[in-house]
């Protein structure tokens, strides 16, 4: 007997500010709208006076936390080792403190109703934590979660944990682009309903 649904889990790729996490928010708005729990973080770009200062880490119940911010000039590194992508500086404790424990509710959920939990993004700074990934792969081979999450297109040297992602068997990925950005929410969405489908 053969399942339609071969993938549990859902990931959007595509160039940086293309609107991967606005897919994200809008998917989660419609999943909640259809009595579908959603847990999770997304990441979101933190500006002053216009300009990119860095990126926050917002839960889906709104907590929010540094994930980086561009060096300052005169900041020192706090005795420990400085993680930088480009120009920012990357606050781990931060991402972490906020971050892991929803992983952790995900591990002690109920197998009884599906769920969605979102992880915007497995990127670069992201991966600087050793708990994030172990984290990460538990919950993609857990059962009573579907993931939405988003990876960066591939540039430059693979990042271990992206490829692993994009590879795996139940792993569907959608690429967004500026041409699809308006209209590929209507494929999103109901692949992720197949992904809640209860598996026999």
């Amino acid at each position: 007997m053969m399942s339609t649904a071969t993938y549990k889990h859902v990931f959007l790729t595509g160039p940086p500010g293309v609107g991967k996490t606005t897919l994200v928010q809008k998917a989660c708005e419609a999943l909640v709208s259809s009595g579908v729990g959603v847990e999770g973080f997304y990441t979101e770009e933190v500006r002053q006076g216009g300009r990119r200062v860095g990126f926050d880490v917002v839960t889906l119940t709104g907590e929010r936390g540094h994930l980086s911010r561009i060096r300052d000039g005169g900041a020192a590194s706090h005795g420990g080792r400085e993680y930088t992508v480009g120009q920012y500086v990357v606050d781990l404790p931060s991402f972490e403190n906020l971050a892991l424990p929803l992983f952790r509710n995900v591990g002690s959920a109920d197998g009884s109703s599906r769920k969605v939990f979102v992880i915007d993004e497995i990127g670069k700074m992201e991966l600087f934590s050793q708990s994030f990934i172990r984290a990460v792969r538990q919950t993609l081979d857990g059962s009573c979660f579907a993931i939405m999450g988003t990876i960066p297109i591939p540039k430059g040297k693979p990042l271990g944990l992206v490829e692993e992602v994009r590879s795996r068997r139940d792993v569907k990925v959608f690429t967004v682009s500026k041409e699809n950005r308006n209209t590929i929410l209507q494929d999103i969405l109901p692949a992720l309903q197949e992904c809640l489908r209860p598996t026999t």
